[in-house]
């Protein structure tokens, strides 16, 4: 059973991956459509990262209250919504809209799953629930190549990924009661870490600061890379025909 939760929890971090590359791959379509300065991306951007810092902040009493089952699913729900709402977004307000639940969705899951893989599995288990969150970022640029010079245009882009986050919440949803099966020392709905601890305590841990550096450093590579890579090729060659 812990087996089959696993997976489960593999297929959740592919659906985690996906909206996070799929703005920076469709902006070049959407500044255009919507005739807007190339700039704006960063407000939808900083929205997102807002959302899923504060829900990040938190994740320990929501997991606590509901559980790491529940809060997964109903956060790959609204990321799934999101996604559904930035495909029939009219304006750039709607988008700034959407990426609120998006945000707070994906913040969610990423805490809740993190959290939970680190205190019933083993180090190799959680470098692999990375590996399926780069599955999700590489499939969603993919997806929207396929389909972006099509009648459906970058929306439909959007439509196939609301989809496919659909069915994994629908997974989700469906093997609710294994989470309990699966590690009987947890009750569902009352997990708790063993303590939880003040960000003054974690500061106070040996190489903590340097790791808060680091991933700061990597995120912001991270960001820069998927949120401006495909608007930079696509300007460069504009630039040179």
């Amino acid at each position: 059973m812990a087996t089959l939760l696993l997976i489960v929890i593999y297929i959740s971090f592919i659906g985690l991956g996906i909206p996070d590359s799929l703005f920076g791959t469709a902006w070049p379509a959407i500044y255009a459509d919507f005739h807007l300065p190339i700039s704006f991306a960063s407000f939808v951007s900083i929205i997102i990262s807002s959302g899923t810092i504060l829900s990040s902040l938190i994740s320990a009493k929501v997991i606590s209250l509901l559980g790491t089952n529940r809060v997964s699913a109903i956060s790959t729900v609204m990321t799934a919504f999101a996604l559904l709402g930035f495909s029939v977004s009219a304006n750039f307000l709607l988008l700034c809209l959407f990426a609120v639940p998006l945000g707070l969705g994906a913040g969610a899951i990423d805490t809740a799953l993190n959290n939970y893989v680190s205190l019933h599995y083993s180090a190799t288990h959680m470098s692999f629930l990375h590996c399926y969150y780069g599955i999700g970022v590489t499939v969603s640029p993919n997806i929207l190549s396929l389909v972006i010079n099509s009648s459906a245009g970058w929306r439909g882009g959007y439509r196939i990924a609301f989809g496919i986050q659909l069915c994994i919440a629908f997974i989700l949803l469906l093997t609710l009661s294994i989470w309990k099966k699966a590690h009987q020392q947890d009750s569902a709905g009352t997990e708790r870490a063993p303590k939880t601890l003040s960000f003054r305590e974690i500061a106070r841990i040996p190489g903590v600061k340097l790791m808060w550096c680091l991933f700061i450093t990597s995120c912001a590579i991270e960001c820069t890379c998927g949120g401006w890579g495909s608007t930079y090729l696509v300007e460069y060659s504009i630039w040179m025909r």
